[in-house]
């Protein structure tokens, strides 16, 4: 395993503060946030593709959506769960029995989840004429951004403190890939790091793995942003991604 399967360090963190500004949509039948650039966008043949921690769309999410949109990018957060996901009363100290929900019905594995990220690429490419797709993954999201960072999928990925990568779908990338890791993490531990660079750089494709220390993991999505070292490492890793997107999107 490049990232271990998630822990109960995945549903931990704080609830953000801030006005929502996209709107919810449907993508087929897929729930779907959609944050919109403003009207004179030089981006409108590229998109970014949000995938999720476990708590779907909620408040956080949605206020990094509206950040990527206003980077100029359509901007989209699909419902991965079918409306079960994992409830932000966690973060108020919830108990959650995450292996029962990952593997429980109606189950949260590649046998679910695969065909709603393939609808949402399939509706901007062929609907809405998208002609690039960037991809974000936070935590469990991340491992989705690999899988399909290859063909007519999604041309380049970003994901922060990724969950339940295998070595066998992380060398199938056949785009460009950066990684925003935690120095305190179980899931994405420094051995994994050192095993992911060392799949990445035999496989020639342009990569980065930026590591911000003294946060754990979560930091870029869920951290406690009254915490300096957070809310500096949230900034900056945004700011990692902005900057891929910039160069290869």
């Amino acid at each position: 395993m490049t990232s271990l399967p998630p822990g109960d360090c995945c549903v931990k963190g704080k609830k953000h503060d801030g006005h929502i500004q996209g709107s919810m949509e449907k993508i087929g039948d897929i729930d779907t946030y959609v944050a919109r650039p403003a009207s004179g966008s030089s981006q409108t043949d590229k998109a970014i593709v949000i995938v999720s921690d476990v708590f779907g769309i909620y408040p956080n999410v949605q206020l990094t959506a509206d950040k990527f949109a206003e980077e100029g990018y359509l901007t989209v957060v699909p419902d991965l769960f079918n409306g079960d996901a994992v409830s932000v009363e966690a973060f108020l100290g919830q108990k959650v029995d995450l292996q029962k929900w990952i593997n429980g019905p109606p189950g949260h594995l590649p046998d679910t989840v695969d065909p709603i990220v393939k609808t949402v690429i399939d509706h901007l490419r062929t609907n809405l004429k998208v002609k690039r797709i960037g991809a974000v993954g936070y935590c469990y999201g991340g491992r989705y951004v690999v899988r399909f960072l290859k063909d007519d999928s999604f041309d380049v990925g970003y994901t922060a403190h990724p969950s339940f990568i295998t070595e066998d779908e992380l060398r199938a990338i056949q785009k460009p890939l950066s990684i925003a890791a935690s120095e305190i993490d179980t899931i994405f531990t420094r051995e994994s790091r050192y095993e992911s660079e060392k799949i990445l750089a035999d496989l020639h494709h342009p990569y980065q793995i930026s590591v911000y220390g003294a946060v754990n993991h979560g930091f870029a999505l869920r951290g406690d942003l009254s915490i300096k070292e957070v809310a500096i490492a949230q900034k900056r890793a945004f700011r990692q991604a902005v900057s891929w997107f910039e160069d290869w999107l």
